[in-house]
């Protein structure tokens, strides 16, 4: 995790209350960033690969898709 994080907190508020969250701490916003900040490092470093894999120059969406498929398979 970087010191300059590159999702914003007000983001994060907006997420967790969709969710139902009343009130939300700081604390529980800045958690949520640092958390999908590294979700998302190892899903664009995985599309990286497969787009290098590929041949390709350009990441696409699949390359996204099936990078997160990936993780998330990894998870369950």
């Amino acid at each position: 995790m970087t010191e300059y994080p590159e999702l914003g907190l007000a983001g994060m508020y907006r997420i967790i209350k969709k969710s139902g969250g009343e009130r939300v701490s700081e604390e529980a916003a800045d958690q949520l960033r640092r958390i999908l900040e590294t979700i998302a490092t190892k899903i664009s470093d995985q599309a990286v690969d497969l787009c290098i894999h590929a041949g390709r120059k350009t990441i696409k969406g699949e390359d996204i898709q099936l990078a997160a498929k990936n993780l998330l398979n990894l998870i369950h």
